[in-house]
C-alpha cells in the first residue's frame, strides 16, 4: 500500500479519515490525539502534507494529493460506542496508520464495527446494569437496604438503556426520564414506609448516566492548552448533571415531596467488616457490570480488574493519608500508565478500554451530581461546585503526568535495553575472538 494514491483513492482516503476521526471522538479520545492519529494515518497513504483540525463538535481536513487540495468538514458523532467498538476502532486505527489496507477496505471496516450487535444481548446488557449498580452501591455505602434498591431501580434504568442505546437523539430526554422515575420509585417507597435512603438509592441506578469520562477529558484538554475542546465538553457534562438533577427534583415534586429532600439520608452505620470490604467488594461487582453492560472486548477482563483495582487502591491509601479532594490524582497516576503499559508491552485491549471504566470509578460524574443537587436544595452553597472543580482539576493533573511517567519510563527502560544489548554483542564478539 506504499504506492501514491490515485485521485479516486483520495477522496476515499478523506471519507475514511473523517469517519475514523469521528470513531476516536465518539471513543472520548482526546482532539489533540485524534489530530495526531489522522495526521499520522494520511501520512501512511502518502499525503504528507494533511492537516486536521478536531473537536467534540467537527472536524476538519485537509489534504494535498500533489495536484490539488482536498478539504472536507465532518459533523460531531453521534453514535455511542461501547467497548468492543472502541477496541475496534483503535485496532483499526493502529493498523491504517501502517497503511495496512487499503482507504476502500479500512472505510468497510470501519462501516461493520460500527454497525456491529454488541456481544451479549439485552438481557445480558440488563443484568449487567443491575450488576453495576450494585456495585456502586457497594462503594458509596454498603447497607442492605441500599443494594436492594440498586438491583430493582438498576433493571429499570437498565432496562429503558438497553432500548434506547442505538438512537442518539434521545439520549438527552432519556437522563431525564431515567432519573425522573428513580426518583418516584424511590420517593413512593419513602413514602409507604419502605427503609429507602434517598441520599444513596438516587446515584448508583443513574451511573451509565453519569458524565465523568466527558467532565475528566474536558479538564486535560484544558490543561493541554485546548481551550474550544475543554470548553465544550466541560460544558456538555455540566449540562448532563443539571438535566439529571431536574429530572431527580421533578420526581420528588410528582410525588409530593420537594427538592430538599434529594439529600435526606439516615445515619445507621454499616456492620464491620463490610464498612472495609464493602467498597472493595463493589470494585469487583462493579467490574462484571462494566464488562457486561458496555460489551468489553474479549480478553479485556482482567486487564480491566488490574486497572479498576489499582485506581481504586492508591485512590483510597491516599484519602486516608491526604485528603479525598485530591485523592483522585493518585488514582488516575496509577490507572494511565498501567493502561498504556497493558496495551503498549503485554498486547493487551486499548488503553482507552482500561482506564475509562477507572474514571467513570473514581466518580467525578457522581460528585457532581451530588454538588448540583445541594445547590438546588441550598442555592447558597456554591462552595460545593468548586469542590468538584478542584477533584476535576486533581484526576486531570493525575492523567497527564501519568501519561508523562509512562513515557519517561518507557525511553529510560528502553535506552537501557540499547545500552544491554550492546554489551551483550561487544562480550560476544569478544569470545569469539
Amino acid at each position: 500500500m506504499n504506492s501514491e494514491p490515485t485521485a479516486t483513492d483520495t477522496n476515499e482516503l478523506l471519507e475514511f479519515t473523517y469517519r475514523l476521526g469521528q470513531a476516536y471522538v465518539a471513543s472520548g479520545e482526546q482532539t489533540a490525539l485524534v489530530e495526531l492519529y489522522l495526521r499520522r494515518v494520511a501520512s501512511a497513504y502518502g499525503m504528507r502534507q494533511a492537516r486536521v483540525v478536531a473537536f467534540p463538535t467537527a472536524i476538519f481536513i485537509s489534504v494535498h494529493d500533489g495536484e490539488q487540495e482536498r478539504v472536507t468538514l465532518a459533523p460531531a458523532p453521534t453514535q455511542i460506542l461501547r467497548l468492543d467498538q472502541i477496541a475496534d476502532v483503535y485496532t483499526l486505527g493502529e493498523a491504517a496508520q501502517r497503511a495496512e489496507l487499503t482507504p476502500r477496505d479500512a472505510l468497510t471496516r470501519l462501516t461493520e464495527l460500527l454497525r456491529s450487535p454488541p456481544r451479549f444481548g439485552r438481557i445480558v446488557e440488563i443484568v449487567g446494569h443491575t450488576i453495576l449498580s450494585i456495585g456502586v452501591a457497594l462503594i458509596l455505602m454498603p447497607a442492605l437496604r441500599n443494594l436492594a434498591a440498586a438491583a430493582v431501580l438498576g433493571a429499570i434504568v437498565g432496562t429503558l438503556r438497553a432500548f434506547n442505546w442505538d438512537r442518539p437523539i434521545l439520549a438527552a430526554p432519556s437522563s431525564v426520564v431515567a432519573a425522573a422515575l428513580v426518583s418516584v420509585m424511590v420517593f413512593l417507597g419513602l413514602k409507604y414506609g419502605l427503609p429507602v435512603d434517598p441520599q444513596y438509592a438516587l446515584m448508583p441506578p443513574l451511573v451509565s448516566f453519569l458524565p465523568g469520562g466527558v467532565l475528566t477529558f474536558g479538564m486535560v484538554e484544558l490543561a493541554y492548552g485546548d481551550m474550544v475542546s475543554g470548553a465544550s465538553r466541560l460544558l456538555t457534562g455540566v449540562v448532563e448533571l443539571v438535566l439529571l438533577a431536574f429530572g431527580l427534583a421533578a420526581g420528588a415534586v410528582l410525588v409530593g415531596y420537594s427538592p430538599e429532600n434529594l439529600m435526606d439520608a439516615t445515619t445507621d452505620s454499616v456492620p464491620a467488616p463490610w464498612d472495609v470490604l464493602g467498597p472493595w467488594v463493589g470494585v469487583v461487582v462493579f467490574w462484571i457490570g462494566v464488562y457486561l453492560t458496555f460489551s468489553a472486548p474479549r480478553r479485556s477482563s482482567w486487564w480491566m480488574l488490574l486497572v479498576l483495582l489499582s485506581a481504586f487502591g492508591a485512590e483510597q491509601v491516599a484519602a486516608a493519608l491526604l485528603n479525598k479532594e485530591i485523592s483522585g490524582f493518585f488514582g488516575t497516576l496509577v490507572a494511565t500508565p498501567l493502561g498504556y503499559l497493558i496495551y503498549k508491552r503485554f498486547k493487551g485491549p486499548p488503553s482507552m478500554v482500561t482506564f475509562l471504566p477507572s474514571f467513570w470509578l473514581l466518580v467525578p460524574g457522581a460528585m457532581g451530581l451530588l454538588k448540583v443537587k445541594q445547590l438546588i436544595v441550598d442555592p447558597t452553597r456554591s462552595n460545593g461546585l468548586i469542590s468538584v472543580a478542584f477533584v476535576l482539576a486533581s484526576i486531570a493533573l493525575g492523567t497527564l503526568v501519568g501519561a508523562s511517567l509512562y513515557k519517561w519510563l518507557t525511553e529510560t527502560f528502553d535506552r537501557w535495553e540499547l545500552q544491554i544489548g550492546r554489551v551483550g554483542r561487544y562480550l560476544r564478539r569478544a569470545e569469539k575472538r
